[in-house]
């Protein structure tokens, strides 16, 4: 660990007590420290400029963003084409009075089925590796962790295009999902490139260096929508998959021959073993190493917060699932373009969002702020959920400009409220739920969509809104509680 980092977890006298004894043993593994720094620490190649892991979750995130849209329109052609639908001649694209088409209902149906199965399958498998993978990257490095998902991505992307060329069935997308899950997925890569953030960086430019990987998320996520729906429209599907298949390998190879390590790796670090499960359980059960100064109210907290983390997450992915699906449809009708632009302002509020939060926290505090981006994204669901034309569903998008201030809000206060020597089990566990989070916004949101497009069609994204009232309450609750346990320690003192 860098000296600023060591200086900002342990007390000074702490530091001037070990030191002494460190001198004595430091000279004598120094060596074979460096024989394992050289061995699996370094990358092939050096580069003269600063190298860190930003370039890794951009090429990662743009070949998820550029993916997501698409392989839900190939299911949607698919299936419209297995059951003689031609959706260019419906009429109720022109007449939002007409009666929907049942044909129309049926291809609605399986596809938010499929892409329920799909998402389930992959997910499944990655909620119990993407907790062993971010543990096990605290003793074995952090390159693992950033270079196998990524192939698992890239294998992916080989499945779905020799579907794409063998017409085959389209439930053979499943396959592409389960190997890129049992290699642990996008949120393997979320977990590796935070982890690494906090090994490099110390706790003032930490924040910074966060905002910096959320920024990334925003940038590549837009870009490929914007160029995902041209492209489409222009050459189909299959070059499109080309280009994933490109970057993730692109990914993989960017962390394997230049990125350092940031962990000394241990050669005896076993990935097989129940140790991390029980870090994470011990985390959680006890409150971690601090919850003694806060007693049952801190433990309280770590699970309160994690709670919001968990519904809002949930809301996230579920509703983006059924983004494509809902303006593919009448009364929208999307095509690949329009469908790219909602896609590519969904992503830029990612930057807008981190633009909010930097000047909202100059006067503001961090509950406070969380709150705002909640009511930003309760009204934009708002409109969603009543939506029939292109203007109101952009204005949806415009509402939701501050809803990813929540998150890295969440993330910051589980981080204060554990050591800092959990802080590892903490991003496991954190990964986990975001695995899981997306396992049950999948099947919630694409069961919901089918079983209430007979009364209202946009109600799944009314039910996300009314969810969000949960951590409304829990963050205004707990922060209405820290003040008056703040001015009664003030009034004692």
């Amino acid at each position: 660990m860098d000296e600023p980092d060591t200086a900002a977890i342990l007390p000074g006298d702490v530091l001037e007590a070990t030191s002494a004894d460190d001198e004595t043993s430091c000279s004598h593994k120094e060596e074979e420290a460096d024989v394992r720094t050289t061995r699996s620490g370094r990358p092939p190649f050096t580069c003269p400029l600063p190298v860190s892991v930003e370039p890794v979750l951009f090429l990662s995130m743009f070949s998820l963003a550029l993916q997501a849209p698409l392989s839900t329109q190939y299911l949607w052609d698919r299936i419209s084409e297995d059951l003689g639908y031609n959706g260019s001649k419906r009429s109720e694209c022109g007449n939002t009075s007409a009666p929907p088409d049942p044909l129309q209902k049926e291809v609605e149906t399986l596809t938010a089925h499929w892409n329920l199965y799909i998402s389930l399958g992959g997910f499944s498998v990655g909620l119990l590796v993407v907790p062993l993978l971010g543990s096990w990257s605290d003793l074995a490095g952090r390159r693992p962790i950033l270079i196998l998902p990524n192939l698992g991505l890239a294998l992916q992307a080989v499945v779905y295009l020799v579907v794409m060329y063998l017409k085959l069935p389209v439930g053979c997308f499943l396959v592409g999902r389960l190997l890129s899950g049992l290699l642990g997925d996008f949120n393997a890569i979320l977990a590796g490139c935070f982890s690494y953030v906090a090994d490099t960086s110390d706790r003032r430019s930490r924040t910074f260096r966060v905002a910096v990987l959320e920024a990334c998320l925003g940038l590549s996520g837009m870009l490929a929508s914007v160029i995902g729906g041209q492209w489409r429209r222009a050459q189909g599907y299959i070059n499109p998959f080309w280009l994933v298949l490109a970057t993730n390998l692109a990914g993989a190879l960017y962390a394997y021959l230049f990125v350092r390590e940031s962990v000394l790796p241990d050669p005896s670090a076993r990935f097989l073993t129940s140790r991390h499960h029980k870090a994470v359980w011990h985390l959680f059960s006890t409150g971690g190493s601090t919850s003694e100064a806060g007693g049952r109210f801190h433990r309280c907290k770590l699970w309160l917060y994690m709670l919001c983390f968990f519904v809002v997450v949930t809301v996230h992915f579920g509703s983006r699932e059924l983004y494509v699906l809902y303006e593919l449809s009448s009364p929208l009708c999307w095509g690949p373009a329009l469908i790219g632009y909602g896609s590519a302002a969904q992503h830029l509020a990612y930057l807008t969002s981190l633009l909010g939060l930097k000047i909202m926290q100059r006067c503001l505090n961090d509950s406070w702020v969380a709150l705002l981006g909640l009511v930003s994204n309760v009204t934009g669901l708002v409109v969603f959920s009543v939506a029939d034309t292109t203007q109101l569903m952009f204005t949806g998008y415009g509402l939701c400009f501050l809803f990813m201030t929540v998150t890295p809000v969440l993330r910051s206060k589980l981080s204060k409220l554990v050591d800092p020597s959990e802080q590892g089990a903490l991003f496991a566990s954190v990964a986990c739920v975001e695995s899981l989070c997306f396992l049950v916004g999948s099947g919630l949101f694409n069961s919901l969509y089918p079983a209430t497009l007979h009364f209202m069609k946009g109600f799944p994204f009314l039910f996300a809104a009314i969810l969000l009232f949960i951590p409304v309450g829990i963050i205004g609750t707990l922060q209405c509680l820290d003040q008056r346990r703040d001015q009664r320690d003030s009034t004692a003192s």
